[in-house]
């Protein structure tokens, strides 16, 4: 309802223009029925036909032209609505947050975008058409029946009506429960698929080509089975229909000969009478088809609005700030833990880091690293603590205003099907040619660019498959430079990166971000060595922090890192344990 309120126009002058075309619908059984008694009474003349059949092609001018206007106006608003659902989704899917995705997949999400989108859109446009048209044709038909012809023989005819009624009902309410579990299934593959493709390289090495084949034909059997029982629900309206339909038929027939022998009404009024009676079919029928197209689709929109109502966990708070943040950035977590779990991800963490300083965090995998950086980009919010921006809490800015400062490289990075130059310029898309290659060149990656045969405008393919996996961390590190952030995170960028490319980055990192804050996270100490400060996790613990000689003075995690880390360089080189 509120899409037809906001198009409420369109539709009242769609639903005009259809009322129209069931007028003068009602305009040739009238003249076929003025032939008829002539014809019986031998009055028929030549001007008389040519007047009738005149008349007759005027009347389908008129209904062309009445017809064409009101499936402009119903079906354009329908596929208005399509395009407003979808957008809405897509809306509402970039606000939500990580949590809404680990609950939900990809497959069944595009499924309730296309699939669900679809059905709902076809009740917007032949639901809304049939059931106005049956209404104002059934309407129209009755009044015609009962007034101008027989009331008595209207009543008689319609006597069916309410059992079909009753059936139509019953049908509705099977066809809903069928069709949301249909629907179900058609995610189920959607999703099979999906994943499928996205890990084909993985299947291929593990020769699971045969397992997934096998698992696919279930689903697809699954699914089909489903729709097959939609199917017959669907196969039972037209024979009720038609049923029904013959029925009116009969009585109509039958009685309005008696009218006629007794001279209660004219042949040819029996005739228009049965010819307006064919004319309710289609009223019959389409209430039929409304019941059918609307179950679907309100079943369909059952599962969007279900979406839709999702909550996003991650709010701006009224009256956000829109100002950019800057100044030291500051770190006070009592406690957290990720939704759903138990354990807490991250404790009793202090920390401070000026702004202009890089800082190094380090720890094993699970220690915390990676959630420091999601708590700061606001994938999730702290119910106790707070991070501060230039003293002020990152929870008073708006969400775009806080994300506009900060460049992010994740660890596993994602690439989209685009070429290696839009991939580059993804968050600021008329960055120049100029500044591209500069980031390309800091994050070591240009040359291995312009070595494709098509170099910057290479596309990638999805996920950025074509390329290596240090490739890849490479051009997301350079999406992250781009634009020069205040604020650079990242998070293990260089894990798939040899040790002399690292190197390389490394420095270019402290040549070009002096003055701007930078957090990395890293299993390999060399890539933090350099910074101003230093942290180490483990459990979700800040054990250790200082500088890098600091920290090995100390004796302790740290060091214990280094002195492995070193030991398996040198092994890697061909030294000896004893150094020689």
């Amino acid at each position: 309802m509120w899409f037809f309120r906001q198009h409420r126009r369109r539709y009242a002058t769609g639903i005009a223009f259809l009322g129209l075309t069931s007028f003068v619908g009602l305009i040739p059984p009238a003249i076929v029925g003025m032939v008829v008694n002539r014809v019986v009474r031998h009055q028929v003349t030549p001007r008389f036909l040519m007047w009738s059949l005149s008349a007759i092609f005027v009347v389908a001018v008129f209904s062309y032209g009445f017809r064409y206007l009101w499936r402009t106006r119903l079906y354009g608003g329908a596929i208005l609505l399509g395009t407003a659902l979808r957008d809405r989704l897509f809306e509402h899917f970039t606000t939500l947050s990580p949590e809404f995705y680990h609950a939900h997949r990809i497959g069944d999400l595009m499924a309730h975008a296309t699939n669900d989108v679809q059905a709902i859109q076809e009740t917007a446009g032949d639901g809304v058409f049939m059931m106005v048209d049956a209404v104002i044709s059934g309407v129209v038909v009755i009044a015609t029946m009962a007034i101008a012809i027989s009331w008595p023989l209207t009543l008689i005819a319609l006597l069916p009506l309410p059992l079909l009624a009753l059936i139509m009902a019953y049908y509705g309410r099977l066809l809903h429960e069928r069709f949301t579990t249909a629907q179900a299934a058609f995610s189920d593959i959607n999703d099979r698929v999906q994943e499928y493709i996205s890990g084909i390289r993985v299947v291929r090495a593990f020769g699971q080509e045969a397992a997934e084949r096998e698992m696919f034909v279930q689903l697809s059997r699954e699914v089909v089975a489903k729709n097959v029982a939609v199917a017959r629900i669907d196969a039972l309206f037209d024979p009720t229909i038609t049923v029904i339909a013959g029925l009116s038929y009969f009585l109509a027939v039958a009685v309005g000969a008696v009218f006629v022998v007794h001279g209660a009404m004219t042949l040819g009024s029996l005739t228009t009478f049965t010819l307006y009676l064919g004319q309710l079919i289609w009223p019959m029928m389409a209430f039929g088809f409304v019941f059918n197209i609307v179950e679907r689709g309100s079943a369909s929109y059952d599962r969007v609005k279900h979406l839709l109502d999702t909550q996003a966990t991650v709010k701006e708070r009224p009256q956000a700030l829109e100002a950019l943040p800057a100044g030291t950035l500051t770190y006070h977590v009592p406690s957290f833990s990720y939704p759903g779990s138990a354990t807490p991800a991250l404790r009793d963490i202090r920390l401070a880091v000026r702004e202009g300083w890089t800082l190094g965090i380090v720890g094993r995998t699970g220690a915390g690293k990676t959630t420091l950086f999601r708590l700061l980009l606001r994938e999730f919010d702290l119910e106790a603590g707070d991070i501060t921006l230039g003293g002020v809490s990152i929870y008073a800015y708006r969400l775009d205003a806080l994300r506009a400062v900060i460049g992010y490289a994740p660890q596993d990075p994602f690439l989209f099907s685009l070429s290696i130059r839009d991939n580059i310029a993804f968050r600021h898309p008329d960055a120049d040619d100029e500044a591209i290659v500069r980031v390309a060149k800091l994050a070591a990656v240009h040359d291995d660019i312009v070595s494709l045969p098509k170099g910057y405008a290479t596309v990638v393919g999805e996920r950025g498959m074509t390329l290596s996996g240090g490739q890849k961390q490479r051009i997301s590190l350079a999406r992250a430079l781009l634009g020069d952030p205040p604020i650079l995170v990242l998070d293990d960028t260089l894990s798939s990166v040899d040790a002399k490319t690292e190197a390389l980055i490394v420095q270019h990192l402290r040549d070009a971000r002096r003055g701007r804050t930078t957090l990395i996270a890293s299993h390999r100490l060399s890539a933090v060595e350099h910074a101003d400060w230093i942290i180490v996790l483990e459990d979700g613990r800040l054990v250790e922090q200082g500088t890098h000689r600091d920290l090995l003075a100390q004796a302790g995690r740290y060091r214990d890192m280094y002195e492995r880390q070193q030991l398996e360089r040198l092994v890697e080189q061909g030294g000896r344990m004893d150094g020689s």
